[in-house]
């Protein structure tokens, strides 16, 4: 009889505890499941939508700019590079030099700008150029920077001796209908400015 009792006793214990475990168990996960609910609120289909619709970094375009390279590369013309590249990267698309190139006159880490034209000349007029105290890229000895005319603004075309805001729409419409200066020389193609102007003016300024 009494071992009947103990039985009976030991499996109400073990029903109790069960029941215990349980509720706590489910208590647990519902506490579970009601912090991430509030840490992760649902997503409307809006945002679903737009999320997939937006555009990642890498996936926006970069910036085209044309710029002309001409002189002792393999294969003169005009390409299309990704703004901020450098010469180098010009000179290597258009082939590379040649052999008679004089490379050493170009600035090979200057950034490009959109409408650039890059003149690699040869040994010869490279010893030229110096002799006259210039480069093929426009640098002075003392260090004063000259204006292209092919790429300068009209701000930058101002600072010129005799080049007022007239001059500087005239031959900014020049290069645009000519597809730009051949030499400093062309300037005097512009109204107002002949050989006395361009004499006070030719060591300020390159194509």
């Amino acid at each position: 009889m009494n071992y009947h009792r103990i039985k009976i006793a030991a499996i109400a214990f073990c029903v109790i505890i069960c029941s215990i475990c349980y509720g706590l168990n489910r208590n647990h996960k519902y506490r579970e499941e009601a912090f991430v609910s509030i840490q992760e609120p649902p997503v409307s289909s809006e945002e679903e939508t737009s999320a997939l619709n937006s555009p990642t970094a890498s996936e926006v375009p970069s910036r085209i700019c044309y710029v002309h390279i001409c002189g002792e590369v393999v294969s003169p013309g005009v390409y299309e590079l990704e703004e901020g590249s450098r010469i180098f990267q010009a000179v290597a698309v258009a082939g590379g030099f040649t052999e008679n190139a004089a490379a050493d006159t170009l600035n090979m880490a200057e950034q490009i700008k959109d409408g650039m034209k890059i003149q690699v000349p040869d040994q010869e007029e490279a010893k030229r150029l110096l002799d006259q105290g210039t480069s093929a890229r426009g640098s002075l000895p003392e260090g004063r920077r000259q204006v292209n005319l092919n790429t300068a603004g009209k701000e930058e075309l101002m600072t010129l001796r005799g080049v007022g805001d007239a001059k500087a729409d005239d031959i900014i419409r020049y290069r645009e209908s000519h597809g730009g200066f051949q030499k400093i020389e062309d300037i005097m193609k512009i109204s107002g400015i002949k050989e006395a102007a361009f004499q006070k003016i030719k060591d300020d300024i390159t194509v």
